[in-house]
């Protein structure tokens, strides 16, 4: 496939994203001001089939937040990542405009399900990463920790913030 033939399709499904109102952390042109970024830390649980992997993540809640993520930062604890909430299960896109960091994108349902990842996102990258299935939260954490820690699809994801339905 050519490229003009690649760029296209990219730029096209970035603007479908839009029109649809998908979640694109990213793209803001500005950084949003500390006082809207509201973030609290908290702890997280993933429930794997090598047992129980522990996380300390900044939740994001708000759209100002949401739409800055990971931008810009340098560096990330081994353990350590962020954690955006939506509230309900929503076809969701993420890009990585402004992002230093590779990243692991998990995709999670209001069940806690991990229904969807992405693996070693490329940094500054504007192509969409939009999983088919739907989500109410995305959990970004250092490239190559899912294939550290063996996390996959199917996985169950705890935390206070997302809501368990059994």
């Amino acid at each position: 496939m050519g490229v003009a033939v690649r760029r296209y399709r990219e730029i096209k499904a970035v603007l479908l994203a839009v029109a649809l109102g998908f979640a694109l952390p990213g793209c803001s042109a500005a950084e949003a001001p500390q006082s809207q970024t509201a973030q609290t830390q908290s702890g997280l649980d993933i429930e794997t089939a090598q047992g129980v992997k522990h996380f300390t993540v900044e939740v994001v809640t708000t759209p100002e937040a949401q739409a800055k993520g990971l931008m810009f930062r340098e560096n990330l604890a081994p353990d350590a990542g962020m954690l955006f909430i939506f509230g309900s299960d929503s076809p969701r896109a993420f890009w990585m405009k402004n992002t230093i960091l590779p990243l692991d994108m998990i995709f999670i349902r209001s069940s806690g399900e991990i229904v969807a990842i992405a693996e070693n996102t490329v940094p500054y990258s504007l192509k969409p990463i939009a999983p088919r299935e739907p989500a109410a939260a995305v959990l970004e954490v250092n490239a190559g920790t899912l294939a550290r820690l063996g996390i996959k699809r199917g996985d169950m994801v705890h935390h206070p913030a997302i809501a368990i339905r059994n």
